[in-house]
């Protein structure tokens, strides 16, 4: 009998659901798509309801010494409200459960209820329960977002094609640059408490990361365009790694160009500040909660000038790989380095 044990940080956060919930098979007619995509989807008859859920721990997703609780409660429901876009679904309920230290007040768990209150007035969303409970140590916040999505427009991870169009929207990299740039202030901060932080150049990138948008605006442009993807996801890991989650859910392969990765300017300047890649801040910094999709080429027309959709690359066949094509004209491979908390 081994005694051998396998260390989670060597299997990673996907490897470790995969193995987790192996056995686990869907029994009920109604359990349309089980694990494996952004959101589960349930037959609910004329309509597929969407389920998912995010949990966010601090010290692991956030950070309060920088990060207000307001910010904290706000990107909580944004994450979950990403999962349902990303299913081309629109999110109607959530439920919020906690679990929090006797070092919070009530003021301070009112502060974090208005950033959802907030959220929820924003995205049209009703609170509708949960759970509270205590905690060792830190704050916990587990959020159920519940959506639904016309049968005939659901997009899952699994639908893309050879020749298919890779596209993205918005831009890249800010959240992660965002982080870097209060974890350096935060650092400064704890040499010299009288510092004052230069945040204030900084203004987008780190909106970016403490208060993000979901782009439920892209699922009423597809409305209007009469377009449907034929794969979708949102970028929460890195664009690399759910390229990769799209690779292996649709059995294919993909070549993406460098040259069209969209990077803000703001992003860009200050990558180079602090001497890090652009590209690869783009490819794996996550947290941009922008969404991922592919289009067949007929419908390439439907998004040419489009300023919130960029087109990056193309599908390919599986045996042809998962590339990236530099700047200078060179293949690479594409490898997910993308933010796991394990």
């Amino acid at each position: 009998m081994s005694t051998s044990k396998t260390e989670l940080k060597d299997l990673g956060k996907f490897k470790l659901i995969d193995l987790l919930t192996e056995n686990f098979k869907t029994k009920k007619k109604s359990s349309t798509y089980g694990i494996g995509d952004d959101a589960a989807v349930i037959d609910a008859g004329i309509y597929y309801t969407l389920v998912t859920t995010d949990m966010f721990v601090e010290g692991v997703h956030f950070d309060l010494t920088y990060a207000p609780l307001k910010h904290v409660g706000y990107k909580s429901v944004v994450a979950n409200i990403a999962d349902i876009t990303a299913m081309n679904g629109t999110i109607e309920q959530i439920t919020v459960s906690i679990a929090i230290s006797n070092r919070f007040t009530l003021e301070a768990l009112q502060e974090l209820y208005q950033g959802i209150y907030t959220a929820c007035e924003r995205y049209e969303i009703d609170l509708v329960g949960g759970d509270t409970t205590s905690s060792p140590a830190g704050l916990v916040i587990s959020i159920t977002a519940i959506g639904k999505v016309a049968k005939e427009k659901l997009c899952l991870r699994s639908g893309a094609k050879p020749y298919d169009l890779v596209c993205v929207t918005g831009d890249l990299g800010a959240a992660y640059i965002g982080l870097q740039v209060l974890n350096r202030e935060k650092k400064l901060f704890e040499v010299d408490p009288n510092m004052q932080p230069q945040l204030v150049p900084y203004q987008y990138l780190i909106e970016r990361q403490l208060k993000p948008e979901a782009r439920a605006d892209i699922i009423q442009l597809f409305e209007k365009l009469k377009l449907l993807p034929t794969s979708m996801i949102d970028i929460s890991d890195g664009l690399a790694s759910e390229l990769l989650h799209l690779s292996k859910a649709s059995n294919v392969g993909f070549t993406i160009h460098e040259d069209k990765l969209p990077i803000d300017r703001l992003t860009y300047e200050t990558t180079e500040a602090l001497h890090l890649s652009p590209t690869l801040c783009a490819l794996h910094g996550g947290e941009d909660y922008e969404l991922l999709f592919t289009i067949s080429q007929a419908d390439l027309p439907k998004i040419e000038g489009n300023p919130n959709i960029h087109l990056i690359g193309y599908i390919t066949e599986p045996t042809q790989g998962l590339k990236l094509v530099t700047n200078s004209g060179e293949s690479v491979n594409v490898t997910a380095q993308g933010w796991e908390p394990l």
